[in-house]
């Protein structure tokens, strides 16, 4: 099923369920560019293209791991956070914000191939969400954020000078607007965007915060300000909470769109896409303005005219056969990530040989900080996957398993002991980031559950009571339809025996700004990070689909 278009040159939001927080996107020529936020997960950068707005393909990703070895450990919820992505004289740039080491860019003539080494145009602690802008004259510009646990304050944007490469800061940072002052109050405005129309500076950002807040747009015939400030788009009659954040686009018949994401909770931030008008300078966001022009969320609605014709329906990819030992786009590790996290040139049938590895160094691993664990998002509000498993090749100590990763997570896998026997177990995690254990709560004899070493596990993610998956997209982060979220459920089988269910009834939560994930993993005690003498185990298929 694809959810967003309806096949008859209509739409509904949203257009990408899925976490792809803080989108930013651009047109160049006929095709549109999308990417987001990746924090502590590789490679990062996504890279989305799409012909018309509303079907959306991953086709890359602009950083394969992020810059500093503190990274090899998971540091959740850090990282690469809302990027902007522009097109300058031939090339693609990607800015980001690094909360504790300041701003970085990427780029590349193609986006679909490689793109150079992330550069760090200012170090700073505490500086976000950078947009950049060639203006007029050929001088470049930063407008950005600020993150108060950092730095100390929030509600401030700020703006410098860079190199007309765009590759170093050549002033100092100064700041143009304060959400804080009561002549003009937007308390946590960040996530800004900037443009230029018609001799203004427009400055597109998200206030009031992550899960409620709303969309302003300032003005200024000075990038340095002072600025105008008005309300643009908010909840209004809708259930859409906090229709914020994100990037202005145009198609190549000038009708203009907004796509910005909605906190939905467990599932991340998804994706929605908004019809753009203009009434006395000022942009009119959505549908059905009130008395101050201020709109609201639209659910359904003709297409964008992009003159793309009928675009062929695209899926955010959750299956996977890992053809020759491949992995899909849709895969993403836990922290920066090497070859040695599996077996992709030497391992020559459809399958993952993932090698068991302590990423962490530490005594007891644990699937929290350890990097080689393989992560995707969730797609669907409730699905059922099937993943096999061979885990013939773990040594005694070593476990593989899958997992379901939010604030805390569960997971189900199998370790073999030093008598050479497998044991299933099920454990979940208790405590903070910086305390996280986690506690077995139940185990298994493998032979239980069926012969040899090959094993299916069956992951339901689902209501207690029936509703139509299709309602489940539209609808706020604090009234889910049934009253409640959905809950994974977890069976598994081995050669000749039917589904044992395991008693797990898991309901995620986010954990500060991401989404859950289904996660693959293979762990060793061992402290050997070139996987020479450690175990594996081959991951056969994940197959995935909407309930």
């Amino acid at each position: 099923m694809h959810y967003s278009d309806q096949g008859n040159g209509r739409f509904r939001n949203p257009i990408l369920f899925a976490d792809y927080s803080d989108p930013d996107v651009i047109r160049v020529g006929d095709t549109y560019y999308m990417t987001a936020s990746s924090f502590n997960y590789t490679p990062g950068l996504p890279i989305l293209v799409s012909k018309d707005l509303v079907n959306w393909k991953l086709v890359n990703y602009a950083l394969k791991n992020i810059p500093g070895e503190r990274f090899n450990i998971p540091r959740h919820s850090e990282g690469v956070w809302a990027p902007s992505i522009r097109y300058h004289e031939g090339m693609f740039y990607i800015y980001y914000g690094m909360p504790d080491e300041g701003y970085f860019v990427v780029r590349t003539k193609d986006p679909y191939g490689e793109w150079e080494e992330p550069v760090c145009v200012l170090e700073g602690k505490g500086l976000i969400d950078p947009c950049p802008i060639w203006d007029d004259d050929g001088r470049a510009y930063v407008i950005h954020g600020y993150a108060k646990s950092r730095i100390g304050f929030k509600s401030i944007l700020g703006v410098f000078e860079m190199s007309p490469d765009g590759l170093k800061a050549i002033s100092e940072d100064h700041f143009i607007f304060d959400g804080n002052d009561p002549k003009h109050p937007a308390v946590t405005i960040e996530g800004p965007k900037v443009y230029k129309r018609d001799g203004y500076y427009y400055i597109w950002a998200p206030a009031g915060g992550v899960k409620d807040g709303w969309q302003v747009v300032l003005r200024s015939r000075d990038i340095h300000g002072p600025y105008e400030i008005k309300e643009v788009m908010h909840t209004g009659n809708t259930v859409i909470n906090g229709p914020h954040q994100g990037g202005l686009v145009d198609t190549v018949n000038g009708d203009e769109w907004f796509i910005h994401f909605q906190d939905r909770g467990l599932y991340g931030r998804i994706c929605h896409l908004q019809p753009v008008s203009w009434d006395n300078g000022w942009p009119i966001v959505g549908v059905n303005p009130d008395e101050n022009k201020v709109g609201e969320p639209v659910f359904e609605r003709d297409k964008p005219d992009t003159g793309a014709g009928d675009e062929e329906k695209m899926y955010l990819e959750s299956s996977d056969d890992f053809v020759g030992g491949n992995y899909g786009l849709c895969w993403q590790w836990l922290g920066n990530h090497t070859e040695a996290f599996c077996q992709q040139k030497n391992f020559r049938r459809n399958g993952l040989r993932l090698n068991a590895l302590n990423v962490s160094g530490e005594e007891n691993p644990i699937i929290w900080r350890s990097a080689n664990v393989l992560t995707q998002k969730l797609v669907f509000p409730v699905f059922e996957t099937e993943i096999q498993v061979d885990i013939s090749g773990l040594k005694a100590g070593e476990r593989a398993g899958i997992c379901m990763t939010g604030g805390q997570y569960v997971a189900a896998y199998f370790e073999k002991g030093d008598n050479d026997e497998f044991v299933l177990k099920i454990a979940e995690s208790e405590g903070g980031d910086a305390d996280k254990i986690e506690v077995v709560k139940k185990v298994i004899r493998a032979e239980k559950i069926g012969r040899g070493s090959l094993f299916t596990f069956l992951l339901t993610f689902s209501l207690n009571e029936e509703a139509e998956s299709e309602k489940l997209y539209y609808q706020n982060v604090h009234s889910p339809l049934t009253g409640e979220n959905p809950a994974l459920k977890i069976k598994v089988k081995g050669d000749g025996l039917d589904y044992t269910d395991l008693g797990v009834n898991y309901t995620p939560s986010d954990h500060t700004w991401v989404g859950a994930k289904i996660g693959l993993f293979a762990i060793s005690k061992s402290t050997d990070m070139t996987g020479n003498s450690n175990g594996y185990a081959d991951f056969l298929f994940v197959k995935t689909r909407e309930l």
